[in-house]
């Protein structure tokens, strides 16, 4: 577990890299700030002066890696060293598809991950919603998650996000003990058919594992259930986020139509370790 100066250290570097290079980083600060040990994270620092982080993020048998070097100490080599110990690391937890992940206006990032032979797999868009006017949202109840409702989690897991069952269980079991989240399931007419995560940080709500059964989609549920939960979490005070492959028309255009607006955007390549 990274100490609390540590941890300091890596968002004072996130904040500089952010407004040197006017990109945003997406560094999952609720997975960082819940580590159970320090080998998913590497340091380097200068003078006591912490200059280089990559941060190594499982979900399953997947793993996500970003990091960042302080501006006034670049081509120095030291991303270069990092990442060579992040891969060797990779190697021995044994996951078995790597995906780096870089904000799409880094030229600098996508040079570098062209240059170590890594392959753009896809985008992803961070939206934000602008504040409108919305409906009331009936017809569906939201109710906490609970033990029984995990296989249908799972399920939605496989069929809406694409993801295996053990990814499906691993990220399950990790989001349950976060704090600052509510995990509900949809119901309508006392059925479950769905599920979505609110996680707070700081001033931000963020939506994630947005899902609705395949033979309930098409009926307004997902349009409803969006409405209430961003006008939940806007009035509580909340900037309210979600995240979004710029693949799915489909989601883009439902986000859209409640409000939202595309602000940012990360670019995912995928590595082979014998690149």
């Amino acid at each position: 577990m990274r100490t609390l100066e540590e941890l300091k250290a890596i968002k004072a570097l996130q904040k500089e890299v952010e407004a040197h290079d006017h990109l945003e980083m997406k560094l999952n600060w609720e997975m960082l700030e819940d580590r159970e040990s320090n080998e998913y994270d590497f340091l380097h620092y200068e003078n006591d002066e912490l200059v280089a982080f990559l941060g190594l993020y499982g979900f399953g048998s997947t793993v996500e890696v970003t990091g960042m070097v302080k501006p006034n100490s670049r081509r120095e080599g030291h991303f270069t060293r990092l990442f060579d110990e992040v891969m060797s690391t990779v190697s021995k937890l044994g996951f078995t598809k790597i995906l780096m992940n870089a904000p799409a206006s880094s030229e600098a990032a996508k040079a570098f991950l062209q240059m170590k032979g890594a392959i753009y797999s896809f985008t992803e868009h961070q939206m934000q919603w602008q504040p409108v006017e919305l409906p009331e949202a009936t017809g569906f109840t939201l109710r906490p998650a609970e033990d029984r409702d995990r296989e249908l989690r799972v399920q939605l897991d496989i069929k809406a996000f694409g993801l295996t069952r053990e990814d499906s269980l691993a990220t399950e079991g990790r989001i349950t003990a976060e704090p600052d989240t509510d995990l509900w399931m949809i119901e309508v007419e006392g059925e479950p058919v769905g599920k979505v995560r609110v996680k707070r940080e700081e001033d931000q709500a963020w939506i994630y594992g947005f899902a609705i059964l395949p033979e309930h989609q098409g009926k307004g549920i997902g349009r409803n259930v969006l409405r209430r939960v961003v006008k939940d979490q806007s009035e509580a005070g909340y900037s309210v986020h979600l995240e979004v492959e710029a693949t799915n028309a489909h989601a883009l255009r439902l986000y859209e139509s409640v409000g939202f607006k595309v602000h940012h955007a990360q670019e995912y390549y995928t590595y082979s370790l014998n690149s």
